[in-house]
């Protein structure tokens, strides 16, 4: 048997893209799944199509930048399924745009959703797997975590900031309560945001297996740090 198979998966930014590919895929492999995002309409959809394959799912409408938002939603986990095995910290926001153009609400928003929003998730699950002395925290960060380019500056300032956060929690936990920490950074993925033919990209699907396969390590082993980019993409 898989390790992700029974496990309890809670997903945020799962009404599209790479959550929903990925809570699509774990579901199939067995895992029970509690999705979280903004839009309940999709959610509503996703888990009725995961049920209909013989998956376990439920959804709550969650605000990443909410820390009673998060609670809440690990709390949903937990009354349902009694244990919260893994977290992926998938919402997420990309603001691309030069700094002279003073976008200020734009940055606050993104700092607010993929720093904040990740931060909020560890706070809302942490102390209940330090209590099983288990867990996984997978946060999505960015190829544009990694280096920089024009128009790129606070988008990849919040994406090395996760990947900062993610190396701290393994540093701090992974040793004495087991929880693993994995950072994934997807390069150009194919979700509908800022789509441009002439960028090559890759679908989501290509992520969610790599999850799948973070998840499916055993409990001694950590993959800790992931870059996944088409071939053909040149940054």
């Amino acid at each position: 048997m898989k390790e992700k198979d029974s496990k309890v998966i809670i997903i945020t930014g799962a009404s599209s893209g790479i959550g929903e590919v990925t809570a699509k895929l774990l579901a199939k492999n067995g895992a029970s799944v509690v999705l979280a995002a903004r839009r309940e309409d999709r959610l509503k959809s996703i888990v009725h199509a995961i049920e209909q394959t013989g998956g376990q799912a439920v959804y709550r409408k969650t605000d990443v930048t909410s820390p009673e938002d998060m609670k809440k939603l690990a709390q949903v986990a937990f009354e349902r399924y009694g244990r919260i095995d893994v977290l992926i910290n998938n919402a997420g926001l990309q603001p691309l745009s030069r700094l002279d153009t003073l976008r200020i609400q734009e940055w606050d928003e993104a700092i607010d959703v993929n720093i904040k929003g990740v931060l909020h998730g560890i706070a809302a699950v942490l102390p209940r797997m330090r209590r099983q002395q288990s867990g996984h925290i997978i946060n999505i960060s960015s190829l544009l975590g990694q280096k920089v380019i024009p128009m790129t500056a606070v988008y990849s300032a919040t994406k090395f900031a996760v990947r900062a956060i993610t190396e701290g929690l393994r540093q701090e936990e992974s040793p004495t309560s087991r929880i693993r920490a994995t950072s994934i950074s997807p390069g150009m993925i194919d979700t509908g945001v800022h789509d441009n033919p002439e960028w090559p990209s890759i679908s989501p699907d290509r992520v969610a297996a790599a999850i799948a396969y973070v998840i499916d390590q055993p409990e001694d082993t950590t993959i800790n740090d992931i870059l996944i980019r088409p071939t053909l993409q040149t940054i």
